[in-house]
C-alpha cells in the first residue's frame, strides 16, 4: 500500500528533516525487499527537497559501488572505492560534503549540471555496505544540518533493513 508523506515546506530545514524522518521511520518495512525500501527513501527525499537534482544509493560489492535505487537522470553504474566523492566516502567511512564539485579532485561527473554533493556512508559493524548520494544544481546546497539528519536516516536504514540479502 502506498503511503502519503505530508511535509510542510515552510518549516525550517531542521523541522522538515524531523517531520520527514518520523514519517520515513513508519514507511520503512523490514518485511519488504531492500530495493523497495531504498526506492521509496530516494523518492521521498527527491520529493521533499527541491534543491536535490539526483539522489540514490550505491551498494558495495567486491570494492565497487554499484548503482541501486535512485531518482533523477541516468547515472554512473559502477564506481571504484576511493574514486570520486562516493568512492572516497566509502573508503574513508565518513560523510563528505562538496560545496563545488569542480573543486573536488577526481570528481566523477555523471551529470555535468551537478554543482554540489553530499555522500553518506552506510556502515554496519565497521563495514561499508554502500553510500547514499545526493546531488544539486546549486553550489553549496548541503550543510551540517543535512549531514546530521541524513546520517540519522542511514543509521536507521542499517538498523531496520537487511543489506546482506541483496544480490548484485
Amino acid at each position: 500500500m502506498a503511503e502519503i508523506l505530508v511535509i510542510n515546506k515552510n518549516l525550517s530545514l531542521q523541522e522538515i528533516y524531523e517531520s520527514l524522518l518520523r514519517q520515513l521511520n513508519s514507511l520503512i518495512n523490514p518485511d519488504e525487499p531492500l530495493i523497495s525500501n531504498l526506492a521509496n527513501i530516494t523518492a521521498a527525499l527527491k520529493d521533499t527537497f527541491e534543491k536535490i537534482s539526483w539522489v540514490g544509493f550505491y551498494l558495495l560489492k567486491n570494492e565497487r559501488l554499484y548503482l541501486g535505487p535512485f531518482q533523477g537522470k541516468v547515472a554512473c553504474t559502477v564506481i571504484e572505492t576511493g574514486q570520486g566523492v562516493c568512492g572516497n566516502s566509502a573508503a574513508r567511512k565518513e560523510t563528505i560534503i562538496v560545496n563545488d564539485v569542480d573543486q573536488f579532485p577526481g570528481h566523477i561527473a555523471c551529470d555535468s549540471g551537478s554543482r554540489s554533493e553530499i555522500v553518506i556512508p552506510l556502515i554496519k559493524d565497521k563495514r561499508i555496505l554502500g553510500v547514499l548520494d545526493l546531488d544539486s544544481y546549486q553550489l553549496s546546497a548541503f550543510n551540517e544540518t543535512d549531514k546530521y539528519y541524513l546520517e540519522i536516516l542511514c543509521k536507521t536504514l542499517i538498523q531496520k533493513l537487511s543489506f546482506e540479502r541483496i544480490v548484485l
